[in-house]
């Protein structure tokens, strides 16, 4: 597997962003759009990864500045076909997503996922991400659930209301 930065337009980040929302929707009824804004997982706001194996896409992912002055970023839309599931990949996207995250500056990683998507719970706990209080206004809390990551040793949460804070 590799991993290559993208725009969030290209092609093939385009087709692995429609197969996540058409999974999202069999899975819950419904899914937020996927239209992600080329310029906020772009340089110097974000990035956008996408894996490939065997020059196949199967997998991407993208990281964003959330919160500058609390050194927080999200990490949005980590997904993998089925067929690369279980290999290790969505670790391998997740930890070049905090890597490149790290060498930012960035101190802590939000993300959220759906109570349904059990890969995706198991995924971020065993990496480290820690329940958190939901920091995107409107969610349904039976549905979304919220975690939290520090990405430097030693540090404790920011408040919760100065993560809402977004300056992108």
């Amino acid at each position: 597997m590799t991993l290559r930065e993208a725009r969030v337009d290209h092609p093939h980040a385009s087709q692995l962003l429609r197969a996540f929302h058409n999974e999202q929707v069999d899975r819950y009824g419904f899914a937020d759009p996927v239209d992600l804004d080329p310029d906020m997982f772009s340089p110097p706001n974000g990035t956008f990864v996408i894996a490939y194996e065997q020059e196949n896409p199967v997998g991407c992912g993208g990281c964003h500045w959330y919160d500058r002055t609390t050194g927080t970023v999200e990490i949005k839309r980590t997904f993998l076909i089925a067929e690369a599931r279980g290999r290790g990949f969505g670790r391998a996207l997740l930890n070049r997503l905090e890597s490149q995250a790290v060498g930012w500056g960035a101190q802590w990683a939000i993300l959220e996922t759906g109570v349904r998507n059990t890969s995706a719970l198991v995924l971020f706990t065993a990496s480290g991400y820690l329940p958190t209080g939901q920091y995107v206004p409107g969610r349904d809390p039976a549905i979304n659930r919220a975690f939290i990551k520090p990405l430097a040793p030693d540090r404790q949460p920011p408040h919760a209301s100065s993560a809402r804070t977004t300056t992108r």
